[in-house]
């Protein structure tokens, strides 16, 4: 019998990891991406215990091809400094199995990637809509030809064409009130040995060792939505030159990027979960499903989790299977994944409404209430995240 075929709409890590795990499981795979080619500049990307884990079931080891760098603890700080929480990434590991590591975000993508037949990877190819989802999807490209498939991923990012398309009364993304800046940095004469996040009144700065030797780094400022900034390097100076060692020295590097090497964007999440995460063969998964605020971390991770859990529960592609078992599966994986994506999302935005205080009494209990926690309670807290992903059974 044919092999089923599966096209992937986007080439971000869900939709590669998608397409990595769809290929494993026997499915023929295309992946349609916009963007001409891969990306070859970018910020890095932390990958927790969860989403390691979720690669690994499907034969992907990403630090084969990226590198790992683990620093000895991990934790958020007072712009002077002191440590409001920290763990030490050896009881991290302890505890799941493998810390979080961090790496760049094209050196994943590169990993990913190799994992599949070339000619699985369309770049240039725009999708413009997706016919008959219901019973033998047809995906139109710009530039053609169509492409007939038997189940569709739209990993299409957080403003999903197809989303919109297929959920119209969905109100999409909503602002969080924060424009963040990303960087990648060298430093190779800095020592750093911890995975940081610094709060200060509605502005935060992090500082993460990549696998590479680099430094990622990223920060977030309460600001109205669009609002202007002719120098983001010049506005990082002026907003946190005057934190804590090594961000003043890791700044002076960010001075010497080009302008374009400083991303900035304003933070979107979802504004409602979807009613549900597929719609006749078509399944969202990533901030095509469930956008949401960067502040825990797990938006790549949950969309490695989603990746791993569909083609977990789909047929094998030998196409042996009963002929309608791809509906049953698309509804299995709803149930798998929205309620925990969901928890995750609003979660991470409690974290941010947390980071973004900016009243000097409520920053002051806010730092009080971090210290005070007791160093067991915040590592148990991370349970649900870190050791959250399982592999439900299949219909």
């Amino acid at each position: 019998m044919a092999r089923r075929r599966a096209v992937v709409v986007g080439a971000g890590i869900g939709g590669l990891t998608a397409a990595v795990a769809l290929h494993r499981r026997g499915w023929s795979v295309t992946v349609c991406e916009r963007a001409a080619e891969p990306p070859v500049t970018g910020a890095g990307i932390g990958l927790a215990p969860n989403a390691l884990r979720a690669l690994r079931t499907v034969g992907v080891d990403v630090t084969r091809t990226t590198g790992s760098a683990v620093p000895a603890t991990m934790g958020v700080r007072r712009s002077d400094g002191r440590w409001l929480t920290r763990t030490a990434t050896a009881d991290l590991a302890a505890r799941y199995g493998t810390p979080p590591i961090a790496v760049p975000r094209p050196a994943l993508t590169v990993a990913l990637a190799t994992a599949l037949p070339a000619e699985a990877l369309r770049y240039g190819t725009a999708v413009t809509a997706v016919e008959d989802a219901e019973d033998r999807p047809v995906v139109r490209t710009e530039a053609g030809p169509d492409l007939p498939a038997d189940l569709v991923v739209a990993a299409d990012g957080i403003h999903s064409p197809l989303r919109h398309a297929y959920f119209p009364a969905h109100p999409g993304p909503r602002y969080l009130g924060e424009t963040a800046w990303r960087a990648l940095v060298e430093a190779p004469d800095l020592s750093v040995p911890a995975m940081s996040e610094t709060w200060g009144r509605g502005e935060r700065f992090g500082v993460t060792p990549l696998s590479d030797g680099r430094f990622y780094l990223y920060a977030t400022a309460v600001l109205p939505a669009g609002a202007p900034s002719a120098d983001h390097r010049a506005e990082l100076r002026r907003r946190f030159g005057s934190w804590h060692d090594p961000i003043p020295a890791l700044l002076d590097r960010v001075d010497r990027l080009a302008p374009d090497d400083v991303l900035r964007h304003d933070l979107h999440e979802l504004a409602a979960p979807l009613p549900r995460l597929h719609h006749g063969r078509v399944a969202w998964l990533g901030d095509a499903a469930h956008a949401m605020a960067p502040n825990l971390g797990q938006g790549g991770c949950q969309a490695v989790e989603d990746a791993v859990v569909l083609a977990h529960l789909l047929p094998s592609g030998d196409g042996d299977d009963a002929p309608d078992g791809v509906p049953p599966a698309l509804a299995a994986y709803t149930a798998a994944r929205r309620d925990r994506a969901d928890a995750v999302r609003r979660r991470a935005r409690r974290v941010g409404r947390l980071g973004a205080l900016r009243h000097p009494l409520a920053v002051a209990a806010r730092d009080l209430a971090v210290r005070a926690t007791p160093d067991r309670l915040a590592l148990r807290g991370l349970d649900d995240l870190f050791d959250g992903f399982r592999l439900p059974d299949r219909p």
